[in-house]
């Protein structure tokens, strides 16, 4: 019975024509009307290559942004960079003055956990706490530097992808007050996340 089925589908769907359409290259943003069946849609999203774009932000960082023309980005992917900068160079500056004063410190015979020079307030011990957690601190800033380059490249190659991404005009999200009837906690009420499609 089954395969009675599936064979008087499968002879039922040969007997319709099947038709394709044509690749044609794409120059600007227009619907042509090639003949009654077939409607191709042009593209504008074909200007922007993500190859391109990872390459520009590859080689100066926000390059990629602006060649997908999202202006608005850069002073994010500037601002990162200038606060992962920042904080890299000030837990360095904290790193070699804890340095310093460790080395003297040791120098000056001061070489147990316990010992303070006189006219300081830390010990030896603090002083190597400090050297370890501010080289840290400045290694786990170099690092996000790293990752906030990555990061503005990835965007500029899937931002360059999704240009051709289209968008719902119906889509809404909206914040609207909730009230709800519970068996265990009785009645609540909040704010809830609406999302219509």
């Amino acid at each position: 019975m089954k395969n009675l089925f599936v064979l008087s589908a499968f002879t039922f769907l040969l007997t319709f024509q099947l038709q394709a359409q044509t690749a044609v290259a794409t120059e600007s943003d227009s619907l042509i009307v090639e003949s009654q069946d077939t409607v191709l849609l042009k593209s504008y999203a074909s200007r922007y290559n993500p190859r391109k774009a990872l390459l520009f932000a590859a080689v100066l960082p926000g390059l990629g942004q602006i060649y997908n023309k999202k202006y608005w980005k850069l002073p994010l992917v500037y601002g990162g960079f200038f606060g992962t900068t920042y904080a890299m160079v000030f837990y360095n500056d904290l790193y070699r003055d804890y340095k310093q004063k460790l080395f003297a410190n040791l120098e000056d015979g001061y070489d147990a956990d316990s010992d303070i020079r006189p006219g300081d307030v830390y010990t030896t011990k603090n002083y190597r706490v400090a050297v370890d957690r501010a080289k840290r601190s400045r290694d786990f800033w170099l690092i996000m530097m790293g990752a906030m380059y990555l990061l503005q490249i990835v965007d500029a190659h899937v931002d360059a992808h999704l240009k051709e991404f289209d968008l719902n005009p119906q889509l809404r999200v909206s914040i609207e007050p909730m009230m709800e009837q519970n068996m265990m906690l009785g009645k609540q009420s909040g704010l809830s996340l609406v999302i219509r499609f």
